[in-house]
Formats: C-alpha cells, structure tokens, sequence
C-alpha cells in the first residue's frame, strides 16, 4: 500500500539494525525510539498522537519482556507492531445495520476526498454482502455531482434516487427524506446518503450536514478523509466530530505516494473507528479496515490473511478441483489456463497482491517494475487461437503461429513464448499434482530427490563419479561450482557448510544459464 511505503522503509531499516543484537541497552532502545518519532513525524502523524505512541514503545522496550526474550529484536517489532494496532483503532469495527430496515448511511467529508465514488464503492460491497441498498443524491451544489452518482450506480448496479438535477438546485434535506421514504417503499435494506462538501471547513458546510442528519437520523455517520491531505487531517476531523458527529471513518486514496501518515492519527485523536479503506480507482478497490493486518503492512510483516480472503472470493473451490485433476491427468488445455488467468485478474491488482506478502518491501523495484499488461496480451494470445488450436498445441504450426500474432497485435516470438511457457507448466503441475517435486530447467535436482546421492535412485549404473552431464545448462553449472569449490554432490571442498557446520550443504550463488533459464520459464524477456 504505497502510503505508507515511506514510514515501512523507515521503520524496516531502523530494525534492521536491532537484529545483530544479541541484548539491547537503554541506549540502543533510546535510538531506536529516536528513529521511530523521526518516522512517524515525517510520515504526517500528528504530535501528540507520535509522543504518545514513542513513550508507550520506549517503556515496554525497557520492560522485562525484553530484556527476557531469546531475540530482543523480534519482540521489538512485536511491540511497535501491538503498538500501531492500538493507534489505527485496536479492534475491526464493523458496519451495525438496523433492527428495522431500512438501515441509513449518511457520508460527510469536504470536497474531493472521494464521497461520491465510494458511495459507489460502499454500495457494490453491500449488494455482493446479501444486501439491497439505494443510492441519494444529495450533493446538489457540486457540478455535476448528481450524474456523477448515476453513473458510479450504474456501475455498480445500484439504483440511484436523484429527484433533483443538482449544480444548485434544490434542497438537500428534502431529497435525503425522501430518499428513505423511497426505501421503505421499494423495501430497499440500505440508504446511501451522498451529501456536499466544501473545499474547506464552514459554518455553511457544517450547518447542511447536521441537518441532513437530523431530518434522516441515520444508523451510521461516515466521515470520508482523503489520506494524503497531511496534517489537515487531524484538524478536519475534529471539525467535523464537533459539527456532525460521526459514528467512523473512511479512508480514501490509500493507493497514493504522498506520506499519509496523517491516517494514522484519526482514530487515535476522534476516538472513532477505521471502518473501510479505499485503495484504489477501481469499485472493487475497498475492503472493510482491519487495524492488525494494517498494522502489519506498514511493518512490512505481509497481510496473507486479506490476500487469503481475495482468493476465496475470487476462485470457485469446485472448479479448482476439477483444475487439479485435469494437471493431474495431463488434460490441462490454454482454455483452462485463460480462465484461471481471468480468475486471477478479479482478485484485483497483481502489484497490490504481491505487496501483501512478507518482505515485498524488498521486492519494491521488481513491483514497480513489473507490468499487468502482460496479463492482458496473454488473454489476447489466447483469444486468437481457435478452439480446437487451444485445445492442443501441438497444432500451431508456422503458419498458425503467424495469424495468431497478427489477431493479438503481438509477435510471433510473443505466441512461442506463451506456448513454451504454457507447456513447461503444464508439465510442471502434473508433477506437483502427482506428489513430485519439479525440476525447474538449468536448476538441476533438488537435493534429495531422485538422482541425487542419498536418494531414492543412488548413482550406481549411472555416469562415472566426476563425469559430466550432456546437457549444455547443467554442465556450465557443474564446472562454475567447481571453480567456487564445490563437490558435485553439493558439499563444499572444504568439508564445511557456509555455517561452518560439517557436512551441509553450502549455500551458493545460481548462474547465469540457471538464471536465465529460470526468467525464461516465468516468461521475463
């Protein structure tokens, strides 16, 4: 999540150095404290909110539990991760519905945090939960705001109740009355309330939301805050907790690069709960705001548990035992391979996925650099192809291969490339389907596996000890182990492992044709 990627990379190095610590004094506490205010300060967190959070640090970190512990290190970060847990909220605060529908949702925020497209948002979550909400428009001053509602509904497949034409016209508090009463009649479960904002605080702005709520008496009152405003953030807040009262908090363009730290301090400083987070452009971009698991993103120990529930939503737990079996029976086709593909993309962003993993602060280049158009090309390859050419590849001669590219705009390097890496894949899976383990082209053997000394199938009628293999890839191995000192069988000349532990295996560098052999099965070119 790209803000706070500056206040991750902060904070992972300033642990970092802890880790060759075998016991912490108070001076390396003080300086890691140190480097923890200069942190969060710089990410936008509010002051009182950083000496608060520090202090708490600081004297955990000087407590028993650390001086105890078998890795002081580890229980640090344990610490500032409880810590940041207690400053986003502590527990995840759902949505409460009312007893008796409909239930009212009222979203209060200044202008151009978002309100009208996580209206939207808010509302395609909903109706993929079971429910049946309606969508006010009550934002009459903004231009166009009233369309832009109809079209983020219709995107959403939410109906939208607009009686008035909006850039000025009509009164807010009427339509948002009448709104519910539509509910009630169309027996909707749910009310959307889109209200106006301001470019800032004013007693115009706030006296139309208070009224709002009073005519609708909503069950929950969302303040929507953009999470790169900076420091702004706090002092909106509190405006708005004083003027309108909120029940939560919605935070808003999460997929942003500007510091954002200033999110942070909202539910410390209004005492109200993170609700919902908005990550990105898209209507699918939201998830409901889970304190731990954000908690762990900054500290860049990886959130399986939200990627674990994008795929469950993703992917039909049926279909993917019918996937399995046709790997395990070699049956695979690039008609299966395009959906699972097609699946996959409905998890959302690919580059928001791999950040979800432990440590993919350190793959920080590769995201930036890696490109969801290759998805895209690959499903046009695909497409390109007749049914019985997707069917069986052995089909895609020279002249197939050609009207291929030329239907997906790509070359035919392109089609060979996907047929290739299709291919070595499929044979890959049907491997791992039948309980092996694969053999990644140029890598050779895992250790222990067939073909390896100490396996099930000992070298006994194979080739002479010291011999070498035919294939081009594994011999340049063989001989750039030699040159670093390594035996065959995968011990180092010296009789030592690299933890100066006899009889290990040293841990060694790949080379170039293993490294090329490996970008080319997972297609980087």
């Amino acid at each position: 999540m790209a803000t706070f990627g500056t206040l991750s990379d902060r904070l992972t190095d300033t642990f970092r150095n802890l880790r060759t610590k075998g016991k912490l004094s108070p001076a390396d506490v003080d300086g890691t404290v140190r480097e923890i205010r200069r942190a969060l300060l710089d990410a936008d967190v509010a002051l009182e909110v950083v000496k608060d959070f520090t202090g708490r640090v600081r004297e955990r970190a000087l407590s028993d539990e650390v001086n105890k512990a078998l890795n002081p290190a580890q229980q640090v970060v344990q610490i500032v991760n409880d810590e940041l847990v207690g400053i986003l909220g502590g527990q995840q605060r759902r949505l409460e519905f009312a007893k008796k529908p409909p239930t009212v949702i009222m979203l209060a925020g200044l202008q151009g945090a978002g309100k009208t497209t996580l209206a939207g948002k808010l509302a395609k979550w909903l109706k993929k939960e079971g429910h049946t909400p309606l969508l006010v428009a009550s934002d009459l001053q903004r231009p166009n705001a009233v369309t832009q509602l109809q079209v983020v509904g219709e995107q959403a497949g939410v109906p939208v109740f607009a009686p008035e034409p909006g850039n000025g016209v009509g009164d807010p508090v009427k339509v948002a009355k009448e709104g519910v009463k539509e509910a009630e009649r169309k027996q909707y479960d749910t009310v959307i309330v889109d209200t106006a904002g301001r470019l800032g605080i004013d007693a115009e702005l706030m006296k139309q939301a208070s009224n709002i709520r009073k005519a609708v008496e909503p069950d929950e009152v969302l303040f929507v805050i953009d999470a790169m405003i900076g420091q702004d953030a706090v002092n909106t807040a509190r405006a708005f907790q004083e003027g309108v009262d909120f029940t939560g908090v919605v935070l808003t363009k999460l997929d942003g690069d500007a510091r954002g730290g200033a999110a942070l301090s909202v539910a410390s400083v209004t005492g109200r709960p993170i609700i919902f987070a908005s990550t990105g452009e898209g209507l699918d971009d939201f998830e409901p705001f889970h304190p731990d698991r954000m908690a762990s993103r900054i500290l860049d120990l990886g959130d399986i548990l939200t990627l674990v529930e994008q795929a469950q939503a993703a992917f039909d737990e049926e279909e993917a035992a019918k996937v399995a079996e046709k790997f395990r029976t070699d049956s695979f086709t690039l008609d299966d391979f395009l959906q699972q593909m097609q699946q996959l993309k409905k998890m959302g962003s690919l580059k928001g996925m791999l950040g979800m993993l432990p440590g993919a602060r350190g793959m920080k280049d590769q995201l930036e650099n890696f490109d969801e158009r290759e998805l895209t090309r690959t499903e046009a390859i695909i497409q390109s192809m007749t049914p019985a050419e997707r069917q069986n590849t052995k089909l895609l001669n020279g002249s197939r291969r050609l009207r291929i590219a030329k239907g997906a705009g790509v070359t035919v390097t392109d089609v060979n490339q996907l047929v290739a890496r299709f291919e070595q894949a499929a044979k890959m899976m049907k491997t791992v389907a039948k309980g092996g383990m694969p053999q990644v082209p140029g890598m050779g053997p895992m250790p222990g596996m067939p073909g390896m000394h100490g396996g099930k199938k000992a070298n006994s009628k194979g080739k002479k000890k010291g011999s070498k293999s035919g294939n081009p890839a594994k011999r340049a191995a063989e001989n750039a182990a030699l040159a670093q000192g390594i035996k065959p069988g995968g011990s180092t000349a010296g009789g030592g492992s690299g933890f100066g532990l006899g009889g290990g295996a040293a841990k060694q560098a790949p080379t170039e044709e293993e490294l090329a052999a490996l970008q080319k099965l997972l297609g980087r070119r």
